[in-house]
């Protein structure tokens, strides 16, 4: 079999869908798992929405996400001679002919229209939707040349695949009725047509067409909104694929090894923005402890906090790195571990410091905590453990932990004392008692 070459054909027009983006993964997955060469070609042949901002975007995109290409990327811009030489040769043959078209001024021009066949049945095998067929009858001649001698999308896609030696076209099912066309252009041409695949609609809970409307829709956003790359990548890949068993969370290596086109689904995949938040805290999770330490120096420094020397930070990255679901929530959640001058979530206040027990309960807990030996998790633990008589925590935790943090939430609540340190949560609990 001669050598597989795939393309992502982005039009850039603005930022990156996810839907576009996804077409990209799809097709570097396979060609980097059968040993094939993965192309970038640039559709910027609308010349007044593919400004120098679009197609940079779209480079920063593919950067990210470590999309990389085999060859350097074509501007179909530069190959418009070549798609008007094919469209003469199309005349020439009678699979063209020229005719007066309205334009949107009102005006009417010259175009040149490909000519259909109009007997039998079209049909292809899709590698991911199976055998498509339509009646010719049913089809209808199309514009490829406008009046003011640019190429339409088709002959000009069609053209730069030629050339591009592209053998397999994988890309969203909006282009199924494209493929049709496409094919017969191929034909018209006296080429092999590449083989085509097309991907399911990314949709959201009601089945429509993930867009805008739905929340974050391209990639920029969720950049910006603090999803890794690899978390992206990955959750991007399970819409409309799967390893064939239960493992969602892949290496880039594993998603090369187990990608197939046979695994791709056919119908439409539905958007779950908590599986996506999931899926990033997983990644930051299983990152090495080392780089979790190195972001969280990084971001508590650039929130304006100090670590006080002989801070335990190896501990509390091990009580945060597993509870932390995006990079820039690092501040927030350990800002109280390095100033007294913490926000108190208003809820947790009143719902864990309003009862009239509460001040005389942080008092007592105090006083206890003053003369607890060793200062550690564990003798933090068995102490409240004996004040509840074997029934659990009793009304003791929550009370503390709302009075040391100002949060219901957090790391399990003896490490985080141990962390802060007697003289801090003694002063924290009186402190709270006597609010």
């Amino acid at each position: 079999m001669s050598e597989i070459r795939v393309r992502f054909a982005p039009s850039p027009t603005g930022q990156v869908h996810i839907g576009n983006i996804r077409a990209a993964i799809f097709n570097w997955l396979y060609a980097r798992h059968v040993g094939g060469k993965f192309l970038l070609r640039v559709e910027d042949i609308d010349l007044e929405r593919s400004t120098p901002e679009a197609i940079k975007a779209l480079l920063d995109v593919m950067q990210w996400l470590r999309l990389d290409y085999d060859e350097p990327e074509v501007y179909q811009t530069h190959n418009v001679a070549r798609h008007l030489a094919c469209a003469e040769a199309l005349l020439a043959s009678g699979h063209a002919y020229k005719a007066e078209k309205a334009t949107k001024d009102g005006k009417t021009g010259e175009v040149v229209i490909f000519r259909m066949p109009k007997e039998g049945i079209l049909s292809y095998d899709d590698l991911v939707k199976g055998h498509m067929e339509k009646k010719a009858a049913d089809t209808q001649d199309f514009v490829i040349v406008r009046s003011d001698g640019s190429p339409v999308f088709h002959l000009a896609n069609v053209v730069d695949d030629l050339d591009q030696g592209i053998t397999h076209v994988i890309r969203g099912d909006d282009h199924v009725e494209n493929t049709f066309k496409h094919l017969a252009l191929f034909r018209a041409l006296g080429a092999e047509p590449p083989r085509y695949g097309h991907l399911p609609m990314i949709v959201n809970a009601q089945g429509k067409p993930y867009s805008k409307r739905d929340g974050a829709a391209f990639v920029g956003e969720f950049r910006d909104q603090g999803y890794l790359p690899d978390a992206l990548f990955n959750y991007l890949l399970l819409l409309g694929w799967n390893p064939g068993d239960d493992r969602e969370v892949l290496t880039r290596d594993e998603m090369v090894d187990l990608f197939t086109l046979e695994a791709c689904h056919s119908s439409p995949a539905k958007f779950d923005i908590k599986k996506l938040t999931w899926m990033n805290g997983e990644y930051i999770r299983r990152a090495p402890a080392a780089e979790f330490e190195a972001e969280l120096r990084r971001r508590v420094a650039a929130a304006g906090l100090t670590i006080p020397e002989g801070f335990d930070v190896p501990f509390l990255v091990q009580q945060l790195q597993v509870r932390t679901k995006f990079w820039g929530d690092i501040p927030g959640n350990c800002a109280y571990f390095f100033t007294d001058d913490y926000e108190f979530d208003q809820k947790a206040v009143e719902k864990r410091l309003s009862g009239p027990e509460v001040p005389a309960l942080l008092e007592d807990l105090a006083n206890r905590f003053e003369a607890l030996e060793p200062w550690t998790a564990a003798a933090g633990e068995e102490m409240v453990k004996q004040l509840s008589q074997g029934n659990g925590m009793g009304p003791w935790v929550h009370p503390i932990r709302v009075a040391v943090s100002g949060r219901m939430e957090g790391p399990g609540l003896f490490e985080m004392l141990q962390l802060l340190g007697r003289e801090k949560t003694v002063a924290r609990l009186r402190r709270a008692a006597r609010r």
